[in-house]
């Protein structure tokens, strides 16, 4: 076999002639006769053959080079949207055609059947046009005149649609008028004064006919089932099974099996301590133990947290929405940490939760406030989950939002009673009467311009309106205090005694003022929370901030803990970790003044809205915008309370020891700012 790196000169070098042998065999060919007559085939090898091939490489196949039909640079790793399951799936299907050149002519194939339908059509047209032509000439076919003079002259622009104009004219029909004059209807005046009460006063009138109406209409439907159910109810109520010891045995059983279940986080709970701590410069970390969720909870936001001031299992959580364009109802949770699965009692509401507060003394009454200005009070005892105390548009209920309530610890005047902050500028105080909810106006938030302090001036050319108030604090050493924080972002104090105008105004805030909290050890020292991404300590003697703390991300709450004058714990929605997760700042001033000692990502994809500290046990609890509330348990660093050594007066209270701590800080920052 020829070699195959030239085939076609080595075939056409190949050629087939007689040529003379040399003499020796010239020779050898005279002694055999039989071959004289047979060709001599040499091989000649071509000028350009490659020298450097061996015959073994020479006579070596090379292997066919095939050519495959596929694109090399067609994607095989596309994904589309499937409408169906509503994911994105991939499309194996890989388009393999590619095309270089594409131009589109009127050119045909003979014979082909492209060119059979452009015939037909062509003798279909040719047709029609014959068909016109002669109907045509019919049309036009009359008798000649003799003269060829008189022959008309033929008009190419003809009527093709035999269009012929006819008119008629009409006679005008003629107008009359006819009328009547009459003498006028005899009149009297009548003139009344109606102030703005009256009206108000006959709308509540038809609101009270229109819900006896639907009363009575309701009764009559339902009496019939309601005494059905009433003997149900009876019966059942007789039968051990649903008796209340049988319902309290249940529960028990429940958290039995609930902490059996769970047993390695109640044991973490009570007994872990993280050891790293004594290896850490005053800092420490927070251990995630429970997180508690409800069904009825679930794309609800957690407005508000409150431990219960007598059980320190309990917590009360209310669900609403901070987005305002999605308006819904309310839930209202309240967990044990005996039972994490399930919680206690559940209050559903008419509208978003957006505070509540449990009674310090009567630690099964609760007051709530709604995003649509109502203010509730329920008894968990209570076997119906209604409200006992409901506010009304006749008791002068708030018309926005109520964004805080807090229960007045002072019962001197023989009636329980409670204030709520709202967004129309009032701060309210109710008073749980005998069958009704009466309400006071303790004072009106007036607006102050820009220039003015509000520090007991008296102008009222500086106020205009009234301010929207997010939240307030009473301070617990003296009763009569308490902060409003606004939405225009200035903290006023004020005094229940005084109600027609501000004690102080500090200006520190450049935003709406979410939380402020009195120090619940030191008299003079409170904490604000802004929209400014900002956390601010002050004085309520001086009106300039004591400290700023600058967390750089929204800030949702703050709070004190019970432990320690100097520390607090603050939230953020936003952390370094990823765009959208809850971070958790804890600082201790006796520590560091510069820097959180704890900063921990509790929850991914969620945004931390409240914090709040248990008053006994060292965890705190946590809601985020997505229902759920967490529970973290603080390392030892992170819970330092009064620490007392050999020089320690013993007479001295843990109280003492913790102002005198703040004390101490405050003396420190004061010189820093001096130096």
């Amino acid at each position: 076999m020829p070699p195959k790196g030239a085939p076609g000169k080595q075939r056409s070098s190949a050629v087939q002639q007689p040529v003379e042998p040399p003499a020796g065999e010239k020779e050898e060919q005279d002694g055999d006769m039989d071959d004289f007559d047979m060709p001599v085939i040499i091989k000649v090898k071509p000028e350009d053959q490659m020298s450097w091939l061996t015959p073994e490489e020479l006579e070596k196949e090379v292997p066919p080079r095939v050519l495959y039909p596929q694109n090399p640079r067609a994607p095989h790793n596309l994904t589309r949207f499937s409408y169906k399951e509503r994911a994105f799936k991939r499309d194996d299907q890989v388009d393999q055609v590619v095309f270089h050149v594409s131009m589109d002519g009127n050119i045909l194939l003979r014979d082909s059947p492209d060119e059979q339908d452009q015939n037909e059509i062509q003798q279909k047209k040719a047709e029609e046009a014959g068909d016109a032509g002669e109907d045509d000439a019919e049309e036009d076919a009359f008798d000649p005149p003799e003269d060829e003079k008189e022959m008309p002259l033929k008009n190419p622009l003809r009527n093709q649609f035999n269009f012929s104009d006819r008119a008629a004219q009409t006679k005008n029909a003629l107008l009359r008028e006819r009328g009547w004059s009459t003498e006028p209807p005899p009149t009297t005046g009548f003139s009344g004064t109606v102030t703005q009460w009256d009206i108000f006063d006959q709308y509540l009138v038809e609101i009270e006919l229109a819900k006896e109406k639907e009363k009575d209409h309701n009764t009559k439907g339902k009496s019939h089932f309601d005494d059905e159910g009433d003997k149900k109810k009876s019966k059942d109520a007789n039968t051990p099974i649903y008796s209340d010891n049988m319902k309290l045995s249940i529960k028990l059983m429940e958290r039995m099996v609930n902490q059996n279940a769970e047993a390695e986080v109640y044991h973490d709970f009570k007994y872990w301590e993280d050891r790293s701590d004594e290896f850490r410069d005053g800092e420490g970390t927070l251990l995630p133990l429970w997180r508690f969720s409800s069904e009825k909870a679930k794309r609800k936001q957690v407005t508000c947290i409150k431990w219960n001031p007598k059980y320190n299992d309990l917590c009360a959580v209310g669900f609403g929405s901070y987005d305002f364009s999605r308006r819904g109802t309310g839930v209202i949770c309240c967990y044990s940490l005996k039972n994490t699965r399930f919680p206690e009692y559940v209050f559903n509401t008419d509208a978003g939760v957006c505070c509540l507060d449990w009674h310090p003394h009567h630690p099964a009454v609760i007051a709530v406030g709604l995003y649509d200005g109502t203010v509730l009070v329920y008894d968990v005892r209570a076997k119906t989950k209604k409200p006992i105390y409901q506010s009304t548009v006749r008791t002068n209920k708030h018309t926005d939002p109520v964004w805080e309530v807090r229960w007045n610890t002072d019962e001197s005047g023989g009636v329980l009673n409670f204030f709520s902050i709202s967004s129309d500028g009032r701060v309210s105080n109710w008073l749980l009467m005998k069958n009704k909810l009466e309400s006071e106006e303790v004072m009106e938030l007036k607006l102050l311009s820009g220039g003015s302090s509000g520090g007991g001036e008296d102008d009222e050319t500086s106020l205009a309106g009234l301010a929207g108030g997010l939240c307030f604090d009473f301070n617990r050493h003296s009763e009569h205090l308490f902060l409003v924080g606004t939405e225009e972002g200035r903290i006023h104090k004020c005094s229940k005694a005084f109600s027609g105008q501000y004690l102080e105004t500090y200006e520190g805030h450049s935003m709406a003022v979410y939380t402020v909290r009195w120090n619940p050890f030191h008299p003079r020292i409170f904490l604000s929370a802004s929209a400014d991404w900002t956390v601010k300590m002050w004085d309520h003697q001086v009106k300039l901030p004591v400290m700023s703390f600058d967390l750089g991300q929204a800030i949702g709450d703050v709070a004190w803990a019970p432990y320690s004058s100097t520390t607090f714990a603050a939230i953020t929605s936003d952390g370094p970790a990823a765009p959208t997760s809850g971070v958790v700042h804890i600082y201790d001033l006796s520590i560091n003044r510069n820097e959180r000692i704890c900063e921990q990502k509790v929850v991914k994809r969620a945004k931390l809205t409240h914090v709040a500290f248990n008053h006994n046990e060292p965890i705190l609890i946590v809601g985020d915008d997505r229902g759920g509330v967490n529970t973290l348990k603080l390392s030892p660093n992170l819970r330092l309370g009064v620490v007392r050594t050999e020089d320690t007066d013993p007479a001295i209270t843990d109280e003492d020891l913790q102002v005198q701590k703040m004390e101490h800080l405050l003396e420190m920052v004061t010189e820093t700012k001096e130096a």
